[in-house]
């Protein structure tokens, strides 16, 4: 599916300024600009992370009232249960702010609610088991802020709720005794977009500091909290960008057991980056929950003893085995039947139901088949007596918009801007697809239709130099608002030996004003016929580095290119 090309602008005047202030490259300065670094000072901040950068916890709302509380406990010995939610960001909440509170004090315990048997948050199962265990507080983490009823049912228990959360609150807010969240309105916390183990572990900072207890305390941690910043698709600005550049550099230098056990398995060679959680540990944590039980990601990450990590963290490989296979039957049986469908091209939405589909991979499936067809997809399987699933939009179209007009159709239903869940009567699988297709046509526009290419800035080869990709990679961590940059080469040639490699991608060997790179461009080969042409086209990539027999060379991984001409038309 060809993409459009979207190549960002910036302020020609900042860019300008910049440059004299800090002396390199100009297109440096231009991907800068447009990550809001326009002077010497947010330059000096972004290069050079600090941990006195971190904001103050006391400044976040309730803060006072969560350690004050915490500290009762201690007095009153009262048990401690720490609740999180099933996925990678609740879980690695729970085991950082688990261990935190048992250095300090006992009985303290955690609980992962069963994604299937009791769904995701605050769940009365987890409340009643608090109930049994005799645990008057409990610290829920990136879960919560939505659950006023069942923390209103704890209350009537005689159990205290701390919600720790950075989810949007609703109106109503549940009667806890403390809201950590900056998401709040009345909140004055500076920076908002933590992820629910970045809350926690301002807890823990809160904490230490009223116990005296030295920084160490709670930056032990600071690794768990980089991974749920990379799972979570948080924004990597600010402080979640300093948490993940201090965290990742734990793990590359002393790893917790369970993470170690967990690269060990992957059989990693390189040093972790940000995208290497994405992909390496977010699936394997994640696969827990949604094949079995994301308690043991817990024990694996709470684990000391190497042996025994290495337990939980096969099980977790062995779940995300399960869970690829699962993903990959369903797929390609959802992708037959698309195929197969005579009116499925013109459809602007898909929404597909198989009963023996895999609950757990139904987000995944929708998000591959969302990338071949690129429009709102549904898909749904059977969940007990109804049908449960997971939606996926496609960018700059609100799918929560979307469901919510077909609410009728619907038993519950949930979500934000791009993804959303639903539970429904099997028989009104039909009208709510109906429903979905007219919601849908009514509200999205053609250019949503078509997949969106963001290219940061034009490059010269003749720029592409060692030092200046030593200053490109000092911009990482690189994720959401802080993207590995994408850059395009116009009226690239090609020197006649790029080739087509395992039949699917190519092995580029261009140049641009006699300079030459390789590159490597996956799912390309179809466009081979351009660059046998000997025309000249316009390249999209971005710059890596290629280790072969102990030389490291600069190399480009291609993204798209087109004809030169035939771009210049288009633009």
């Amino acid at each position: 599916m060809q993409k459009r090309w979207n190549i960002l602008s910036a302020d020609e005047k900042q860019i300008a300024v910049l440059h004299n202030t800090l002396k390199i490259n100009t297109t440096l300065c231009r991907l800068l600009v447009q990550r809001g670094i326009d002077d010497f000072e947010k330059a000096r901040h972004f290069f050079r992370p600090s941990l006195e950068d971190l904001h103050s916890p006391w400044l976040m709302k309730d803060m006072q009232k969560a350690v004050d509380r915490i500290l009762a406990a201690f007095s009153n010995k009262e048990p401690i249960l720490v609740y999180g939610d099933y996925d990678v960001d609740g879980t690695t909440s729970v085991a950082s702010m688990y261990q935190f509170l048992s250095a300090l004090h006992e009985p303290v315990d955690f609980y992962i609610p069963h994604r299937y048997r009791e769904g995701y948050g605050v769940s009365k199962a987890g409340i009643d088991f608090a109930r049994e265990k005799g645990y008057t507080l409990i610290i829920s983490l990136d879960c919560g802020i939505k659950s006023a009823e069942l923390i209103t049912y704890a209350q009537t228990l005689g159990i205290d709720f701390i919600v720790c959360d950075h989810h949007l609150p609703d109106q109503v807010l549940p009667p806890a005794v403390a809201i950590l969240n900056p998401k709040q309105s009345d909140c004055p916390y500076p920076y908002k977009e933590l992820c629910g183990c970045g809350v926690g572990f301002k807890l823990m900072m809160a904490l230490s500091e009223a116990c005296k207890l030295p920084a160490e305390a709670y930056l032990k941690y600071i690794d768990l909290a980089a991974i749920a910043i990379a799972a979570d698709i948080v924004p990597v600005t600010g402080e979640n960008r300093t948490l993940a550049f201090f965290g990742i550099e734990k793990i590359n230098n002393n790893p917790a057991v369970g993470i170690r056990s967990l690269i060990e398995l992957a059989a990693v060679k390189k040093k972790m980056s940000l995208t290497s959680l994405v992909f390496v540990i977010a699936p394997r944590v994640n696969a827990a929950g949604r094949m079995d039980d994301a308690r043991k990601a817990v024990q694996l990450f709470i684990e000391q003893d190497p042996e025994k990590a290495m337990e939980f963290a096969r099980m977790l490989h062995c779940d995300n085995t399960d869970r690829k296979e699962a993903d990959s039957n369903i797929t390609e049986e959802a992708l037959a039947i698309l195929e197969s469908d005579p009116d499925n091209r013109s459809k602007k939405t898909t929404v597909l139901y198989q009963e023996h589909w895999h609950k757990g991979v139904v987000g995944i499936v929708a998000s591959r088949l969302t990338e071949t067809y690129y429009r709102p997809t549904v898909v749904l399987t059977r969940s007990g007596e109804y049908a449960a699933g997971s939606a996926r939009s496609v960018i700059g179209f609100n799918l929560y918009e979307a469901v919510h007009a077909c609410r009728e159709h619907l038993l519950g239903y949930g979500g934000h801007f791009a993804a959303a869940g639903m539970t429904l009567e099997i028989g009104n699988i039909p009208a709510f697809t109906k429903a979905f297709e007219r919601e849908v046509s009514a509200r999205i526009t053609a250019e949503q239709l078509i997949p969106e290419l963001v290219i940061d800035a034009p490059i010269q080869f003749s720029e592409i130099t060692p030092g200046f990709y030593k200053i490109l990679s000092q911009m990482e961590p690189f994720g959401p608002e802080n993207m590995r940059p994408v850059f395009i080469a116009r009226n690239v040639t090609d020197t006649g030996f790029s080739k087509i490699v395992k039949e699917l991608h190519l092995k580029f060997v261009v140049k641009q004003n006699n300079i030459t790179f390789n590159g490597i461009g996956f799912n390309l080969a179809h466009h081979f016929p351009l660059l046998q042409s000997g025309q000249p086209f316009d390249l999209v990539f971005t710059i890596d580095e290629n280790e072969f027999q102990g030389n490291t060379t600069l190399q480009l991984k291609v993204i798209d290119l087109r004809s030169a001409e035939a771009n210049a038309a288009s633009l």
